[in-house]
């Protein structure tokens, strides 16, 4: 649909979004393991700590050996696999230039608790889906799901760089951009959507996210900041075009 760039939104509370890049280097570093790996470990990674629905519901058991965590960790342990770099570039992508906004408004901690909460909100409504599925479910989109939907409360009106069907650079305001993005979320779950996508964990990160940013969020942060913030541009002083009076007295000598 479209490829977020550059929001220009300065943090206003923290110093440096550390757990947004954490989580982005976790993320990364898991891919790098899992898809560099043996082609057998790759898929005990999957299965191991990928969310199963029929596994977590305990109509289905994985097979001896299988089993990495616990089903319950599987809520978000699935969150930090991806299928390819295109899954994973595409969910930093939009973690990188909206996470460190609802970061610098919840706290890192706060944040933290945020990023994993929506991740098992997505699965969790997967699941109650699919209840019965076996196929693995993998990728941070629930997380990044709530993420994106809290800065739109957050922040609607400022103005995104973002790349249309892959192509054209636009700046549009958020509550545009992302308002049409959740709202392509919940048309594709409604008409079934690619058999590939998960549009469910995506719906059950948007309710989470909507309802955790007003619940965790620091007190002196505002919602729908009407605050509109653009890309800073380089000013530059202007000399004037009227030439100031020199004031000094004229030396004696000098012409009367």
């Amino acid at each position: 649909m479209f490829i977020p760039l550059h929001d220009a939104n300065s943090l206003k509370r923290i110093k440096l979004q550390y757990v947004t890049i954490g989580l982005i280097v976790a993320n990364t570093l898991i891919w790098l393991c899992t898809n560099f790996g043996s082609e057998q470990f790759a898929t005990a990674a999957v299965y191991g700590l990928g969310y199963i629905p029929s596994v977590a519901f305990d109509t289905v058991e994985l097979p001896p050996g299988m089993a990495i965590v616990p089903e319950d960790l599987t809520y978000v342990s699935y969150a930090f696999l991806h299928g390819d770099i295109f899954h994973l570039g595409g969910n930093m992508l939009f973690l990188w230039v909206f996470g460190d906004n609802v970061e610098d408004a919840l706290g890192h901690i706060k944040f933290l608790i945020f990023y994993m909460l929506c991740a098992v909100a997505g699965a969790l409504f997967h699941g109650l889906v699919a209840t019965q599925s076996e196929v693995p479910l993998i990728g941070a989109s629930g997380a990044i799901a709530g993420v994106v939907t809290a800065y739109l409360i957050l922040h609607p009106r400022v103005k995104i760089w973002i790349l249309a069907f892959g192509r054209i650079p636009l700046r549009i305001p958020a509550y545009i951009t992302l308002a049409l993005w959740i709202l392509f979320q919940f048309v594709m779950f409604a008409a079934g959507g690619e058999e590939q996508i998960s549009w469910a964990c995506h719906i059950g990160g948007i309710l989470a996210g909507a309802v955790l940013v007003l619940v965790l969020r620091s007190r002196d942060v505002p919602l729908l900041d009407r605050e509109i913030v653009t890309p800073r541009a380089v000013v530059t002083k202007q000399p004037s075009a009227v030439r100031p009076v020199d004031t000094a007295p004229a030396p004696r000598w000098g012409r009367q």
